[in-house]
Order: structure tokens, then sequence, then C-alpha cells
């Protein structure tokens, strides 16, 4: 059964002329400029586009990742640690045979993604917080095989394992992205003051992104001989790769203030917590106190304050005229859906929808263009069209 929800929502813009920013508040960390024009509160822009909400599943346990199915249907993760399958209106029993997780704070079973011959392999790829030795844990990332039916999975392995073990059911990541050969997957840092010191060390996957090999181990030609692509990172929980051009780009948590949107390169530093935009939320300085530094790769673009992303996509399709190939973030705090318009790699626009409505965890394109999002306040799988 489909649920329409009757109400139209239109997008949240700034009062007065759009070379304003969108109205979003005072900046945590007022000290900081940015390094180059629109690296930041970018011009508000209007699409005057209406939303039509369609709810797909309602009842969710936290809702993390959605994956659309070449057949019709979505998987949906809950972050409680079960995998279901959307369709006719409703999410199925949990599907069978997923990893054990620890679903504690903000562990459990994280996202999912399609291998791209899915079609023919049935293959699934997971992310999920591990339960280790000692009350410990760590984010893996594993491969399966989903049955025909969708009820259950097959030949589960492990394709990668963080390392070390982190005691702190904190800031796991974790975005999973098939392309090629490889699977790339995000890490956080695990948060504690001693913990994040480790997105700066090359022989620990805290504060990654990792590159793979599809049944796992370090892919060729990766920077740093290891499983490493990047580093200097807080906590990726957005990953997507820009159709125009197959790069990978990232959505990354900062602390109060310095939320980063990131083009990825091979062996690029990201300065994590070194330099940020942001403040610790106690408002003491973050590690050097600086924003920036020789040596560091810039955000194409952050916040201050936050939107506390979670996963994005890159637009691609028809439905939403104009759209192509812009960024499409969900916003946790202060909720909804936050859209930047790209010129090239610079950020020349941002609109926000759905704003402070909800708390939206992640969001997927569908087979015909529509929106998907993971709506974490209310449980549920919606689809948006414009009206």
């Amino acid at each position: 059964m489909k649920n329409i929800l009757t109400f139209a929502v239109a997008a949240v813009m700034a009062t007065g002329a759009c070379a304003q920013g969108v109205e979003q508040g005072a900046k945590n960390a007022p000290q900081f400029t940015p390094a180059f024009q629109n690296q930041t509160r970018a011009a508000a822009v209007e699409s005057g586009v209406m939303l039509q909400i369609d709810v797909l599943a309602e009842g969710l346990d936290t809702p993390w990742g959605v994956e659309v199915l070449p057949e019709g249907g979505y998987l949906v993760t809950e972050r409680s640690g079960a995998l279901r399958l959307v369709s006719g209106g409703k999410a199925g029993p949990p599907i069978k045979g997923v990893p054990e997780v620890l679903a504690q704070r903000q562990g459990g079973l994280l996202d999912v993604a399609l291998a791209e011959d899915f079609a023919t392999s049935r293959v699934i790829f997971l992310t999920y917080a591990k339960p280790m030795a000692g009350g410990m844990s760590a984010t893996a990332a594993a491969r399966a095989v989903l049955s025909a039916d969708g009820t259950s999975l097959s030949e589960l392995r492990d394709v990668f394992v963080q390392d070390p073990p982190s005691p702190n059911a904190m800031h796991f990541g974790s975005r999973v992205v098939p392309q090629g050969d490889y699977l790339y997957i995000t890490t956080g840092e695990h948060f504690s003051t001693r913990e994040r010191k480790y997105a700066q060390d090359f022989d620990k996957t805290y504060g990654k992104v990792v590159r793979v090999n599809l049944e796992g181990g370090a892919a060729a030609g990766n920077p740093f001989n290891s499983e490493v692509w990047s580093l200097g990172h807080r906590n990726v929980q957005g990953a997507d790769i820009r159709p125009s051009d197959g790069t990978l780009w990232t959505l990354e948590h900062g602390a109060a203030g310095g939320d980063e949107l990131n083009k990825i390169a091979a062996g690029a530093n990201y300065g994590w917590p070194v330099v940020s935009y942001g403040v610790n939320y106690s408002g003491s300085a973050i590690g050097s106190g600086k924003a920036r530094q020789e040596g560091f790769a810039e955000p194409q673009y952050y916040w201050d304050p936050v939107i506390a992303p979670g996963g994005f996509a890159f637009y691609d399709g028809t439905m939403f005229d104009g759209w192509q190939g812009n960024v499409l973030a969900a916003s946790l705090n202060p909720g909804g859906l936050v859209r930047l318009v790209l010129e090239g790699d610079r950020v020349v626009g941002e609109e926000r929808f759905l704003d402070g409505k909800m708390r939206v965890r992640d969001v997927e394109i569908d087979r015909d263009g529509a929106i998907l999002i993971l709506d974490n306040s209310h449980g549920r799988l919606l689809r948006l069209t414009p009206e």
C-alpha cells in the first residue's frame, strides 16, 4: 500500500537577495574564513520545486542505508541489525544470514550497496560495527549473495575489518561504494581524544577512505601499499561516485562546525585532527587551532553551523529538471535534504528542503529519477517527486 503525504514542502530560502546564503544561524567558529569564494555559505538558490512525499515503508528501526534493486524494491538496513526488502509499500521480515553486529551507541548494521554485476551475481556489500574480543568493535565490510527471492544471504565473508579494534562504539563511518574492480569504504576515528589522532597514522585504518579488492585485500596502486586511499578524516558517513567523471566524493561530520564535502584524491590528507573549520563541542580549539595548513587538502565545501551529514547522492536523472550532477545531502541536524549546485568542482549555490522536519540519514536516486530518503525521526523510507 502506498501512503502519500498530503502536504507539499517548499525549499527553505534566505530572506532577501539570492546573493545571500541560506539562513542558518550564527557560526560556531567565526574566526575562520574560507580559503576561496563559495567554500561555505554559497548563495541561496531557488528551484521553485514543491515536493510530493510518498511513504514506501514505515515502522523501521533507525534505518541507516538504502539501495535500489534493479528488478524493483529496495534494500534497507536498520542499525539494530536487520536488513529488509521493501516492496509493495511495506518492509518485509529480516533477511536471514546478516553478520552479527554490535548494536550499541552509533554501532550496528550500517550501509548496503550492490555489486556492479548484481543482476547476474546477486552480490551485495554491507558495512557494520563488528563485535571483537574484550568488548571492542571495528568498522567492517562484508560481501554476500542475496537469494533470488530476497529472503536470505549466503557466502557471507568480511572483505575489510578496521584495525585496531576500538573500545568506543562511536564514529564508525561507514559507507561502501563499489567501482570497477575495487571497493571504497569510509571509516571514522571513534571520537575519543586518544583515538582521533589515529586519523593521521598510516598504519591504522581510523579516519580513512580505504580501497580494497572486491574479494578483500589492499588494491593494487594504492598510494601507501596498504588499504589506505586517503587519510585525515573524522567520521565519513557519505560517499558517492560523480557520474560525470567517475571521481569519489565524501561527506564527513565535523565537531561544532566544520562538516565537509570532499573530493577524494589518492594519498591526500584532509587534515583531521590537526586542522578543522570547526571547534570542539566545548568551544576549545581543535589540534593546531587553524582551519588550514600547507600539506592538507581543502574541503570543496564546509558548513558552520553543521548540517550533521549522513549519506548523499549525486543527482542522476531527468525527473528534477536542471538538477543533474547536483549534490543531494542528508541532514540529521537541523534535519532535511540539502541541495548543492556545482560548477566544475566548486559549489555555487545551496537550497534546503524539509528543513528541521526530520532527521535524514541516507539519500539515493530511484530508477526513474525520484529521490529516496531515510527518515530516522519516524522510521520511514520516503520517495520524493516534484509536485
